[in-house]
């Protein structure tokens, strides 16, 4: 039997992927139990309860043995933790996702990324020298797919008496969680639902609380059906890395056959997310050829690609102008296939060929 391709083909789940059956099945039940978990009655008490063995399941699942805070998203635990964690410094990573830089202030230290996207390890211990401080980095950059070594990090932080924030949103469920104070999480980038996430804290002396619910540390009415949905899309473990890596190797190899750029080949990078580049192109060209062609693809992350402004992610790493400009971000889900990835390449040596010949 021969596969056939989909209508159309969705190649960018690092911006939200398809909701996993058993995370609906697990917000029905949530929502077969509607009070407010914070009321005293006997309903109450029955989503309460819902609350905490969401709570007690997404920690168990993700092998983390400490707090859980419920957040609207990796957005807002990102915004908790720059305005309240308890530490007067503030830095972070050059190729972080815009909500950091934006949360953590104009004083934040920025700490630098080399060609290969990798933090500049002598920055950041210069920048530890400074006193103690808040790092921000992320585990997996959400445009280029690459690898921070936040394992080796994390020692040297804390011995200086600083705390690292890792934003987890694209690796949590796909790779282990490093060794950090905070861990900001994302459910729409694994299969859960949209509008929750998850701050997971070492120590929650390290954070001002202010009062009302998660324990004084967020306030607002908690969303327990999409917490339920939350653990049970991460403890359904959908996603295949070793297919992933076979996957995202042919991806490279075709985009490379016909002159386009791997940006960040060297580096390491989860297997998911493919960074390429057409040089000569325009993303927004690429875009709108591709979407015509049926095939959904961004040019990075889905907070900033709508503004069609070059990735400073790309600049942050010093990649060419002609070849940043001609950028896309592929991206898989737990069922992307072979046959789409071929759908994917056979459309872009089209358009590299007509790229080529205008030249």
């Amino acid at each position: 039997m021969y596969a056939t391709l989909p209508a159309r083909i969705f190649l960018d789940h690092a911006a939200t992927t398809p909701v996993l059956p058993e995370a609906r099945a697990a917000m029905q039940r949530g929502f077969d139990v509607w009070a407010n978990p914070s009321s005293p009655h006997g309903e109450g008490r029955a989503a309460r309860a819902l609350l905490e063995e969401a709570r007690t399941a997404l920690a168990g699942a993700l092998e983390w043995r400490h707090d859980v805070i419920f957040t609207s998203g990796a957005s807002e635990a990102v915004e908790i933790v720059a305005a309240r964690a308890r530490i007067p410094g503030r830095a972070h990573g050059a190729t972080e996702h815009a909500i950091v830089p934006h949360a953590m202030g104009e004083r934040s230290r920025v700490i630098p990324v080399g060609a290969d996207g990798l933090i500049d390890e002598e920055v950041l211990d210069a920048t530890l020298a400074h006193g103690p401080t808040l790092i921000a980095i992320q585990a997996v950059n959400n445009e280029t797919g690459i690898l921070q070594p936040l394992d080796r990090f994390a020692p040297r932080i804390r011995e200086a008496g600083s705390l690292l924030l890792a934003d987890c949103a694209q690796s949590a469920s796909k790779a282990p969680l490093p060794d950090a104070d905070f861990i900001a999480l994302s459910a729409h980038k694994l299969g859960g639902p949209p509008g929750v996430g998850a701050l997971l804290v070492r120590d929650l002396a390290t954070l001002d609380p202010v009062g009302g619910q998660e324990k004084g540390y967020r306030r607002g009415t908690q969303d327990m059906p999409g917490a339920l949905a939350f653990a049970a899309a991460l403890a359904a473990q959908p996603y295949d890395m070793d297919r992933l890596a076979a996957l995202r190797a042919r991806l490279d190899d075709g985009v490379r056959s016909s002159g386009g750029v791997v940006i960040g080949e060297t580096s390491p990078r989860l297997p998911n997310i493919g960074a390429v580049a057409l040089p000569g192109a325009s993303s927004a060209s690429l875009l709108v050829q591709f979407d015509l062609a049926g095939i959904a693809v961004s040019a990075g992350s889905a907070c900033s690609s709508g503004k069609m402004k070059q990735s400073e992610v790309l600049a942050a790493m010093g990649v060419a102008p002609d070849v940043a400009g001609g950028f896309l971000r592929i991206s898989f889900g737990p069922a992307t296939s072979e046959i789409e990835v071929d759908a994917f390449l056979a459309e872009w040596h089209r358009i590299a060929d007509r790229v080529q010949r205008a030249a």
